[in-house]
């Protein structure tokens, strides 16, 4: 049953008919589109608009329909409701003839409204558990890894020590601001905007604000306008997607390198892994990569949404209906990337020979010589420019900083002596960055300490 049709005289073009229906796209809020149903008939019934049995029996049939579909995944065969607010009120229609009074004072658009503002609310919680899950992941991997040095990198070249813990709380720190995004998203997306009719308000006395408490919202949107066409939470939780999806792609694209036979930093779990239909011995890196990947489908879904909001007049455009794949298709992409990734994490053996070796090999302690060197009264520029020439001759002779003679340091500069040796250890450079901050490992302990404290207070 239509829920419009009186003032037209033609039927819809059929071709037009299945261009419109939206119905297997927003199935998925059926859940949502009952609870807030149920939430207006109460109200209908407060503002005198309903008698008690007609609602005892709106909220009841509401419930046998949520029980009906619980777990369909798409709507029943031939139902011919264009949406799921239609299919709703044809399912009630065909058991009484009161259901024709619950849409009484209510629009669509509002109702699309509050089923999107209920769905970003259930995504941020599970995308706030599994970005826990995963924190707890790289935490666990940290405690494993606090005496363990890797190369540090920047342009993808080996640059000074650092503890691996050390590597995977930066990305700890990465997930904690997914984590804020969210919080701040889920702010503004908790406002009830039930009452808000078409785009002018409701002509009846209903109490928004025991809507939004049965709805379990925070509070009730303050402009009937802009409660109908306000789409601003549903990107920003795909923003907060896309964000977190460059964060993964990130870590995935760091793994995938540490777990090739040529780094060896790690090893990854074969339970996440394939192999090849032709070569025998390959192990492949495909959760990984797969993560790295859901990253450009997070950022296409917001880029997606926008562009369709994009110089849309106000208040309700028949554009809106085509916010809803994007948005399902990103945050689907990013909890299924961060659930995968924990299981990653999980799994991952780090090699500590073969991470020592790397961090000791070649010249990633020249910084540390230049530092010696300023220690001994040598002004940064200039120690510097003598440590580059030190290079250089290692270089030449196909030495490291370890093995090059003293005496060719001392052709460099005579302030060089037997204690540079021990400046350039990978254990000094590292004790060396006693800050907060720093990869000492003292530091490091700590870091772990203070995330697993403030992991503990947000499971709480």
């Amino acid at each position: 049953m239509a829920m419009w049709g009186g003032r037209f005289t033609k039927g819809m073009d059929p071709e037009f008919a299945l261009f419109q229906r939206s119905l297997e796209v927003d199935w998925r809020l059926l859940e949502e589109d009952i609870e807030g149903s149920k939430a207006w008939a109460e109200a209908l019934t407060e503002a005198g608009l309903l008698s008690r049995e007609e609602r005892d029996w709106l909220l009841a049939s509401l419930g046998t329909i949520a029980l009906a579909a619980e777990n369909q995944d798409r709507p029943p065969e031939g139902t011919p409701a264009e949406d799921v607010h239609t299919f709703v009120e044809d399912a009630l229609s065909a058991a009484g003839a009161v259901a024709a009074k619950l849409h009484t004072g209510r629009s669509r658009n509002e109702q699309m409204a509050a089923d999107l503002r209920l769905f970003v609310k259930d995504v941020a919680s599970d995308a706030d558990a599994a970005l826990l899950d995963l924190e707890e992941a790289l935490l666990d991997f940290a405690g494993r890894t606090a005496q363990v040095p890797i190369p540090g990198y920047t342009h993808l070249r080996s640059a000074q020590p650092i503890l691996f813990a050390h590597w995977a709380l930066a990305y700890f720190e990465m997930f904690e601001r997914d984590r804020g995004r969210l919080r701040d998203a889920v702010r503004r997306a908790d406002l009830c905007p039930l009452g808000s009719g078409a785009l002018a308000g409701c002509a009846f006395p209903i109490h928004r604000e025991k809507i939004a408490k049965r709805l379990g919202f925070a509070g009730i949107t303050r402009n009937s306008i802009d409660a109908v066409s306000d789409r601003d939470f549903a990107a920003e939780i795909l923003g907060a997607a896309s964000i977190g999806g460059i964060h993964l792609s990130r870590l995935s694209e760091d793994l995938i390198l540490y777990s090739s036979p040529e780094f060896g930093f790690v090893e990854l779990d074969e339970s996440v892994c394939t192999g090849s239909s032709l070569m025998p011995q390959k192990k492949n890196p495909d959760a990984l990569e797969l993560i790295r990947a859901k990253g450009g489908r997070t950022l296409g879904s917001f880029t997606t949404l926008v562009a369709t909001m994009k110089g849309l007049p106000l208040a309700y455009d028949r554009d809106f209906q085509d916010d809803k794949p994007p948005l399902f298709e990103g945050c689907d992409a990013w909890l299924g990337a961060l659930r995968v990734a924990a299981r990653v994490i999980s799994g991952c053996r780090p090699n500590p020979d073969r991470c020592r070796a790397a961090a000791s090999a070649g010249l990633s302690t020249a910084t540390d010589a230049a530092d010696w060197l300023v220690k001994r009264g040598v002004p940064f520029r200039a120690a510097h420019g003598i440590v580059g020439k030190v290079v250089r001759r290692c270089l030449d002779l196909g030495k490291d900083l370890a093995t090059l003679p003293l005496e060719e340091y001392r052709a460099i500069d005579p302030t060089f002596d037997t204690s540079i040796f021990e400046a350039i250890k990978v254990e000094a450079s590292l004790a060396a960055r006693d800050v907060i901050g720093g990869t000492a490992p003292s530091r490091v302990a700590a870091a772990i300490s203070d995330a697993r404290n403030r992991l503990a207070e947000a499971k709480r």
